[in-house]
């Protein structure tokens, strides 16, 4: 599928993750323009100014931007990166507070200049800043979402695929939840090829375990921390699943992706965003309603509900 005709994407935040989102976009050709807004001039210019330097290999994608909110004029995505970055240490729920109110203060300024974009949150925790961010704008929950577990899911899929010596496209599982400690694999729909995954085998790569799959979870759910305290933050891989996202929107993939939305009596979970695999196209992400959990999944993921939802409430 072709990208939307004169396609843009603004990535909202010039540190090191919404640099990276916007240099993922520019090489992988995910949208025509791509736009680059921060409030710290010096800071967006000279990411500007870097990323201008090698559109002669960029194919016809172009970048600009600055500090002025009207670079964001006619996107028709806008990807949130903005805010305080998780420091050595700290979970993702100890941001909530800083970053929502950075979220309160520019939502209402970009939907001034791009009112019919489609509006992705990156900035963590991701999942509470869009319950946050539906509820202050309104819009419908398909067009503000977050990028939930889809980067969790690629981290998951590559440890599978490295143990079972497979490529990482080949392995199909699932991160799903919360974008965060509460966060667990859907088990009950894991295979490589068309082979459930504890019946995978080949040689030099026999069967897993049960303990040796809550292990790789465990090890996905703490690798954001394992990276961020050995070079202070996580970004090569959020740009590109970013960029991933942008493009099943701007390309009407119809794809599906394990993103966060505002949940609306989804198997009795309700006013919650969490990541379940949806149907990701031009008009924003749609769960999938039919989604089958076992009991214990099930109970997981309410699980995950409620520790958001009492995150939630304490920022309101």
């Amino acid at each position: 599928m072709s990208v939307i005709e004169n396609s843009k994407v603004t990535v909202v935040g010039a540190g090191s993750v919404g640099s990276s989102v916007a240099y993922a976009a520019l090489i992988r050709g995910s949208a025509r323009h791509v736009a680059l807004y921060d409030i710290n001039t010096a800071k967006v210019d000279a990411e500007i100014l870097d990323l201008a330097h090698g559109t002669l290999f960029t194919g016809s994608s172009d970048i600009s931007g600055g500090s002025d909110i009207s670079v964001a004029e006619g996107s028709h995505v806008v990807v949130i990166t903005a805010g305080a970055k998780q420091n050595p240490g700290q979970s993702r729920i100890e941001l909530a507070g800083v970053n929502a109110g950075i979220l309160r203060k520019t939502l209402p300024q970009l939907l001034e200049v791009a009112p019919d974009a489609v509006y992705v949150i990156v900035t963590n925790p991701c999942d509470v800043l869009t319950v946050l961010a539906q509820e202050e704008t309104g819009l419908p929950p398909e067009r503000l979402f977050a990028s939930g577990t889809v980067l969790d899911t690629s981290r998951l899929r590559w440890q599978l695929a490295q143990r079972a010596g497979v490529a990482t496209s080949s392995v199909h599982a699932y991160i799903i939840g919360e974008h965060g400690d509460t966060e667990f694999a859907l088990w009950s729909h894991a295979s490589i090829g068309t082979v459930p995954l504890l019946e995978w085998e080949s040689e030099g790569h026999p069967r897993m375990t049960v303990d040796e799959l809550d292990a790789i979870t465990v090890d996905v759910r703490d690798s954001a921390y394992k990276v961020i305290q050995g070079k202070g933050a996580t970004n090569y891989a959020i740009g590109l699943s970013s960029a991933r996202i942008i493009e099943a929107i701007l390309r009407d993939e119809n794809a599906v992706l394990p993103v966060s939305t505002v949940l609306r009596d989804f198997h009795g979970i309700d006013g919650v965003a969490l990541s379940v695999p949806s149907i990701v196209n031009s008009r924003g992400a749609f769960p999938i309603r039919q989604t089958p959990f076992s009991p214990n999944e099930l109970a997981l993921l309410r699980r995950s509900a409620d520790a958001l939802r009492e995150v939630a409430g304490s920022l309101r």
